[in-house]
């Protein structure tokens, strides 16, 4: 496999903000694709670019079967994400795991040249000793962490003892216009109202959408990086404290001053809130994933991935901050 144009590729996660642009990426070099996507989601971007759609769910069987047997290529980005108390845990095992496996021995039987697992960062947890690269060992934390990382590990297992050809992929924190992730820390800092628990010395990693889609094809394009791991992030990562500056400083407003020295109270309150709301099947407005930002290192080393695939990230971060500010002003977030 070259990269070349005119290939056959089929897509979850399609509708989502990683999978949209590269679904554009894909479609743009000349591939035909296909999206499986729910019934629920909104297809008018997928739509406009001419896309075949699958209308279903990742956690049926059959129709996965159906949906991947005349393909060339597979990228799986599917994947359920949030987590905060409104949606049940064993929904995070039959799409991250369960739907995976589903996709996985679709792929196998349908003999696909190339099948691209998305994976995430995350399922390293906390970076002890930081940066981390693909050695370093599992640790993931919360749900969505356990069964990303449970969804990665049968990919290899495809991979390595099936005779599947395919690459993990590990993106570092995600941003970018079209992501509302970071909104909410865009948005204390515009107005004033963000406050750093604890020292603010951890270390955070993000990566600009249009770098992760490249890094993504550069991994369904190499012929070396069957059966390896890549971890995909920007050129560096910073401490929180430098992130909350540069963000206050594309935004042109005074870098937040608030300050509140201890993590814990914090993190019981946020744990409270989800005890709090979970009768009611919502998510809170603060839980215990959202909090940990405030404490977990998230600093990796792209070293691998530049040396085998020749993956150099292009945006600065700064020039990253400036693009999605002016996003979320120009759609009235800010």
């Amino acid at each position: 496999m070259n990269g070349e144009s005119n290939m056959e590729i089929f897509v979850t996660g399609g509708t989502g903000f990683t999978g949209s642009y590269l679904v554009s990426r894909l479609v743009k070099e000349g591939n035909e694709v296909t999206v499986l996507a729910r019934k629920s989601s909104n297809t008018e971007k997928l739509k406009k670019l001419g896309v075949n759609l699958v209308l279903g769910d990742i956690t049926d069987k059959n129709l996965v079967n159906s949906a991947v047997k005349d393909m060339d290529m597979v990228y799986h980005l599917a994947a359920v994400w949030r987590e905060g108390g409104g949606i049940p845990k064993s929904v995070f095992w039959d799409v991250n795991v369960n739907g995976t496996k589903n996709i996985l021995e679709a792929s196998l039987h349908a003999n696909i040249e190339r099948f691209i697992h998305c994976s995430t960062c995350g399922v390293l947890g906390h970076i002890a000793n930081p940066p981390a690269d693909e050695t370093y060992p599992y640790n993931p934390g919360d749900i969505y962490q356990k069964t990303k990382c449970e969804g990665e590990k049968l990919a290899l297992e495809y991979f390595h003892k099936k005779g599947l050809a395919g690459v993990v992929v590990r993106p570092t924190g995600i941003y970018g216009p079209g992501d509302l992730r970071f909104l909410k820390l865009f948005k204390s800092i515009n107005d004033g109202k963000f406050i750093m628990v604890g020292k603010g010395d951890v270390l955070y990693h993000l990566t600009y959408i249009d770098d992760l889609i490249e890094g993504i094809m550069l991994c369904g394009k190499r012929k070396n990086a069957i059966g390896q791991t890549y971890i995909i992030g920007g050129d560096k990562y910073v401490s929180l404290n430098e992130l909350v500056a540069l963000i206050a400083k594309v935004l042109n407003v005074p870098v937040p001053q608030k300050h509140f020295p201890f993590f814990w109270p914090v993190w019981t309150a946020a744990l409270a809130c989800e005890i709090v709301c979970k009768p009611f099947g919502i998510n809170p407005p603060v839980f215990r994933r959202r909090v940990d930002i405030f404490r977990k290192n998230r600093a990796f080393d792209i070293s691998k991935a530049r040396k085998e695939l020749g993956y150099e990230p292009k945006v600065s971060l700064e020039e990253g901050i400036k693009e999605t500010a002016e996003w979320y002003k120009k759609e009235g977030y800010l």
